[in-house]
């Protein structure tokens, strides 16, 4: 079936679908400042020359392991500031949080995103973390974030220094997999996705080239496409037995809540991937 820009839009646009989106965002900005100023940060930790290639790490005292979180925003906006947050959760629980900043469309492509984000895991890895944080590392993020989330599993890690399977666990929350969808929303003016680069581009036609336990979240409440996209990556990565849950009651903004809370369903998810490692 083929469906025009108007169902795109409703199905890939949450701005279109969450009726209050507009004011989400001033309140995320509200509560990382919170968090920034009851956890001071070690802040804006290059591991690239662009501006934005840096990252904040929440470093718990002993830790036992790591949550690495990537933003959302289609990868045109948002940024590590919005989402501090999310440390809250697992700082409690002794897990250092680090959250990785990258460059937008459209000053930068989809395919340099992807690059920033390997990067930034790799000197994470060899240059920031200590031995008790490198102990157990869980990769996870929002949207956009989700797709760079499950990048990590495509990456040869030996190839950068790293051991081969270097992450306990990686939970992508309404991710993006396919990005050809999104050529038919307005999004793509600045993301632009191109036919020709679409399926290099698509995760799901991506071998894996690292191992981890794999979950994918999405808010019960998100358009359809959310859901299919979560569970047609699952298919396509079914080797590694991943599953795929919904989360009753969330939109694709409320559903990241769960994870800066302590008793959220994705916050032990995360930690029960930790201490497996």
């Amino acid at each position: 079936m083929t469906h025009d820009a108007a169902w795109h839009e409703v199905q890939y646009n949450p701005r279109v679908s969450v009726a209050n989106a507009a004011a989400i965002i001033p309140g995320w900005r509200r509560r990382a400042l919170a968090t920034r100023e009851r956890h001071p940060p070690m802040g804006d930790l290059k591991y690239g020359p662009h501006p934005r290639e840096n990252i904040d790490l929440f470093r718990a005292p002993n830790a036992k392991g790591t949550v690495v979180y990537i933003h959302g925003g289609y990868w045109r906006m948002l940024s590590k500031l919005e989402t501090s947050w999310i440390a809250d959760g697992f700082l409690e629980q002794s897990y250092s949080v680090a959250l990785i900043n990258y460059p937008l469309c459209p000053d930068v492509t989809l395919t340099d995103i992807r690059a920033s984000s390997i990067r930034a895991f790799a000197y994470l890895w060899k240059q920031v973390l200590n031995e008790g944080e490198r102990n157990a590392i869980a990769v996870t993020g929002h949207s956009a974030g989700g797709h760079l989330a499950a990048l990590h599993l495509a990456v040869n890690w030996s190839a950068y220094g790293l051991p081969e399977n270097p992450i306990a666990g990686v939970l992508p929350v309404s991710g993006i997999f396919d990005v050809a969808p999104l050529m038919h929303t307005t999004m793509n003016d600045d993301i632009r996705i191109t036919q020709e680069a679409a399926p290099a581009l698509n995760l799901m036609a991506t071998p894996l080239r690292s191992k981890a336990e794999l979950l994918f979240a999405v808010g019960g409440d998100e358009p359809e496409e959310f859901h299919r996209q979560s569970k047609d990556m699952a298919a396509a990565w079914s080797v590694l037995s991943p599953r795929v849950i919904s989360l009753p009651g969330t939109n694709h903004f409320t559903v990241i809540d769960s994870l800066a809370d302590g008793n959220g369903v994705l916050n032990r998810e995360v930690v029960g991937m930790l201490e497996k490692s």
